[in-house]
């Protein structure tokens, strides 16, 4: 059973900095942390959950349009961690973050962690 836990979260001022870190465990031999499609969304409290940045096996990543070259997402297949690092934050990226495993038909979640950008 995948399991990711999420942590770095926490409040700073607009156009400050921070790096989102999920672990993951639980993998199999056959179905390796390096199969898994992965996935940082953020949730606002009565919204949808919104995709902010993906990363496929191969390391070809993908934005939303309101953090392009403001977000980087990165993974490392030997210590089982996919990163998102966020620069020049803004009030509108207050939200809870999730970090998503994907293969096939199994989507694994993280239990969220806030991140707040207020002065």
């Amino acid at each position: 059973q995948v399991q990711l836990v999420e942590s770095g979260g926490g409040s700073v001022p607009p156009g400050g900095a921070l790096r989102l870190s999920c672990a993951a465990s639980g993998f199999t031999f056959s179905l390796p942390f390096g199969a898994y499609v992965l996935r940082w969304y953020r949730q606002t409290p009565g919204k949808e959950r919104d995709l902010v940045a993906g990363i496929t096996p191969s390391g070809y990543s993908t934005y939303a349009d309101s953090v392009k070259g403001r977000f980087t997402i990165s993974r490392d297949n030997v210590k089982n961690t996919v990163t998102l690092q966020m620069s020049s934050l803004k009030p509108e990226d207050t939200a809870v973050y999730y970090c998503n495993a994907y293969f096939s038909s199994s989507s694994s979640w993280g239990q969220g962690i806030q991140v707040t950008v207020s002065s």
